[in-house]
């Protein structure tokens, strides 16, 4: 169990740093009747018609040699015979399974976390709320994404399956859709931005009639981003800063247009691989990331530790980076669930207020000196 979990957080931390191309914001079919609902994710599209919207999820995976159009059709709506073609989902749903613990602050934000009716390994989940639900038998554990259980899922007959691939073979896929279930494809972990992974918000509010209520979740967490921008906007960024940790014999650095490195830049850090062009990674040798960033004032580290000590134990090779000397070493993926889900991965992508606001409380302390950590924890 806990090798299955590393390798998910590890599948989770590599792909949030892997490029995706930009989304068409309209389309000569779309443009003409509405305009696109999204801003900020390139990754997903919402075109808002009369009782029916045609959601567009394009570069669902790393070099995806295809993209996913579907119709989200109210009752009693007439969808034109052009998009006839596309998969139909009939909204708002009443009952659902989704196999990202990402997806369930959405649920929670919008009210709806009692149609969700199934989820696979719901060990990961960490929410308080979902939880009880897990708890009282309301939400059935359905397998693990890879190898989900068909017959329980047939048996759950969910309105709508959201789930997620990462390459051009997905057998899992192909067995839903054979077994007659409705699936939808999601890409949010593919999103690079900050507030487009958040955006995703308005995608469950489509499925659920809250469009509004999305909106106006969205529409805060934004502001409470910009106003965060703003509290640093004077900064110079001199803080150094060391990112991430080994993985076997790899130390992945995240690109300077990734997820994590657009939250450091917006922190006002010194990211040291900054300079380092696209929205992927690479991975380096220890000796490499040493060379480089041996006096790195602060060092974010990948990993459930909670002293220097033990991340000393797991590589003794650390204790040569003077932010470990100095104990300016943190950790996002401190806090845990009752059950093991890591916090910050299932509530992350939906705040990234809050994450910046930990980074800036990291970096910048006498700028937010009444606020508490959300996710980050310092290792003692």
């Amino acid at each position: 169990m806990k090798i299955y979990s590393y390798r998910i957080l590890f599948v989770f931390v590599f792909f949030t740093l892997t490029a995706c191309k930009k989304t068409e914001k309209s389309d000569s079919k779309t443009n003409s009747i509405s305009k696109n609902e999204i801003e900020y994710a390139t990754s997903l599209a919402i075109y808002k018609q009369n009782g029916y919207s045609i959601v567009k999820v394009v570069n669902p995976w790393p070099n995806a040699e295809k993209d996913f159009t579907y119709i989200l059709k109210e009752k009693n709506a007439t969808v034109p015979d052009s998009l006839q073609k596309y998969n139909t989902i009939q909204v708002p749903l009443q009952s659902i399974v989704v196999t990202s613990t990402t997806i369930i602050p959405y649920l929670e934000m919008l009210g709806v976390e009692n149609k969700l009716v199934g989820f696979p390994h719901t060990d990961f989940i960490s929410s308080v709320k979902t939880r009880k639900l897990i708890d009282n038998g309301t939400v059935k554990n359905v397998g693990q994404n890879e190898k989900l259980n068909m017959e329980m899922l047939i048996d759950s007959s969910p309105e709508l399956i959201v789930t997620f691939v990462i390459d051009n073979n997905n057998p899992t896929l192909d067995n839903l859709t054979k077994s007659g279930l409705k699936v939808l494809i999601q890409a949010d972990w593919m999103e690079q931005s900050p507030l487009g992974k958040a955006e995703w918000i308005k995608l469950y509010g489509a499925l659920f009639g809250k469009e509004k209520e999305a909106k106006t979740q969205y529409d805060a967490i934004v502001k409470n981003y910009k106003d965060a921008l703003a509290v640093v906007a004077t900064k110079k960024p001199t803080a150094t800063v060391l990112y991430g940790s080994m993985y076997q014999d790899q130390w992945y650095v995240a690109k300077a247009n990734s997820w994590v490195a657009q939250f450091l830049k917006d922190a006002k850090a010194n990211y040291l691989w900054s300079n380092v062009p696209g929205t992927g990674s690479i991975g380096l040798s220890f000796e490499q990331v040493l060379e480089k960033a041996k006096t790195a004032k602060y060092w974010i580290a990948s990993g459930p530790y909670k002293t220097v000590t033990e991340l000393n134990a797991i590589n003794p090779h650390y204790s040569q980076f003077d932010a470990f000397k100095t104990k300016q070493v943190y950790t996002f993926e401190g806090k845990l669930g009752a059950t093991g889900g890591t916090i910050y991965y299932e509530t992350a992508a939906s705040r990234p207020d809050l994450v910046l606001k930990d980074y800036i409380k990291i970096f910048h302390p006498e700028l937010l000196p009444n606020y508490t950590f959300t996710f980050a924890q310092k290792l003692n």
